[in-house]
Parts: C-alpha cells; structure tokens; sequence
C-alpha cells in the first residue's frame, strides 16, 4: 500500500490529502472541495502580517496587543492574551498561551495600517499572488478561511519555496521567544511548547501530530476541522490535509502515521546530506 493508503481507513466521510515537494504534489488522494481550515488559516494570516512587515508598514517589535507586547510576541502566542478574549493572563513573553484573539488583534493593527480591510489584504497580498483562487477569509483571521486542497498545496509549496517574503521566513520558522511552556492544543503541556512567527515548531514535543520521523526543524499548523500542513525543510517535503470531521483522538492517532508513511515513501536528503 502506497503512503497516501492509509487515508482510506480514516474514520471520515471525506478526505484530502498530498504529499509535495519542491516541484508541486508527488501523490494525492480524495476530492478537492472547498472545506474549513480551521487554525491552519493562521499560516494565511502570519503570512500577510509578514509581508506588510516587509512592505514597510509594520515591524515586528513594534507594540501592539497588551501593554509590553508586540508584533512579534502575538504572532508567537507568547503576548499573554487569553485565548478567546482579551484578559491578559501573563505578562508578555513568559508563557505560551495560544490565543485566538491575539490572531484577531493582529489583524485589526494590520488593517488599521493599510487602510483597508483585513480580508483584503490578505486576497491581495497572499491569496491572489499564491494563486489560491478558491479560499477565502469568510471569518475570523484565526479560523476562518476555507478552501480545497489544491490551495493547501500551493500554500505548502511555498513554505517549502519561499517567494513572498523570503527574507522573513528563516525568522519565522524557527522558535521565538525559546524555553516558553504552554499547552498545544489536543497534545497538552508542552516544555518548552516551540512556536515561530505563527508556524508550529515541531522540534522535540512529544506526543505530536507530525510523525516520528519528522525532523525537529519540520513546521505547520492543524486547525479542529480536522486539517493540517506540515513542512520539513529536512526531508523537503510537505503533507496536506483536509477532512470533514473535527480532530480528535482519531487524528491524533492517525496523522503521525501518515506523515511517518509520506516521510518514508517520499522524502529526499536535504543539499546539505549531497
């Protein structure tokens, strides 16, 4: 049975799923319908505050959020914000506290420098030039994007290539603000719990919904609607999914061994290993 099998024994009604690397997608499986992505809408949101950073109309370390916060710590889950509202729990830059509401102030202070709304920015600066003309912001810039797999891909693709802010990107994958403690969300606590400029760092967590075999440099999100993207610049190699059934135990057992399966079938040396 090939990698992507597996999927076929998931407990959903509908799943999409592919393996990329540098080129595009190497294998897939399942229907490319519109569906909700869920958390994985952050990358999309990370990605158009990085690039108004470097189109000059933000910078990282400049305040925003709750007073000592910045750019920088909300994009990081590490500004102290509750999750879904906007108690402050920590002071900046002692804990990592997964905030949704942290996504949604970032957003508001990008909006308020462009001028324009956050949706749009995103569609101009992210989604149009991606070439992801199917998804769209239908709601909360923490949650609400939906989209087939083929814009997963593109996305996956270029996290794996970067063309939108490729200076940036080195920053944002890997941890900042190193050694914070949190909760990953489904996983429990987490020490240290390894977040970049709004992409999951895998790192050593355990347990995790990347695979065994996925090295620790390897990168992502997973959103409740049961979605994920992961890349690891390793093995050059990204996996993408999206299915019809919130996560739960079922993907917490399942996607490891998908992704241990892609890493397997899929994966090529780095330039590094020749």
């Amino acid at each position: 049975m090939s990698a992507l099998g597996v999927v076929a024994t998931w407990p959903v009604s509908t799943a999409a799923v592919a393996a990329i690397d540098r080129d595009g997608v190497v294998a897939s499986v399942g229907p490319d319908v519109a569906l909700p992505w869920a958390s994985v809408t952050k990358l999309l949101t990370a990605l158009t505050v990085l690039v108004a950073v470097d189109r000059g109309e933000l910078t990282l370390d400049e305040p925003a959020g709750p007073p000592g916060s910045t750019v920088r710590h909300l994009l990081a889950h590490a500004s102290g914000l509750a999750p879904d509202d906007d108690a402050v729990l920590s002071a900046p830059g002692r804990r990592r506290i997964y905030s949704n509401r942290g996504y949604e102030r970032l957003a508001e202070f990008v909006a308020a420098r462009s001028g324009t709304s956050f949706a749009a920015d995103m569609l101009d600066h992210v989604l149009r030039p991606l070439g992801l003309s199917d998804t769209r912001l239908e709601g909360s810039p923490a949650s609400g994007a939906r989209g087939p797999l083929r814009d997963l891909v593109a996305l996956g693709r270029e996290l794996l290539v970067p063309t939108l802010v490729p200076d940036l990107m080195a920053e944002a994958t890997r941890t900042a603000f190193p050694g914070l403690p949190g909760i990953l969300p489904g996983f429990g606590r987490q020490e240290p719990n390894d977040w970049g400029l709004g992409f999951e760092i895998r790192d050593g967590k355990r347990p995790h919904w990347t695979g065994s075999n996925n090295s620790a440099r390897t990168f992502g999100h997973f959103g409740r609607s049961g979605t994920f993207l992961w890349v690891d610049p390793d093995a050059r190699l990204a996996c993408a999914g999206l299915t019809d059934r919130e996560f739960g135990e079922w993907a917490a057992a399942a996607w490891p061994v998908l992704s241990d399966a892609v890493l397997d079938e899929f994966a090529r040396p780095s330039a590094a290993d020749g």
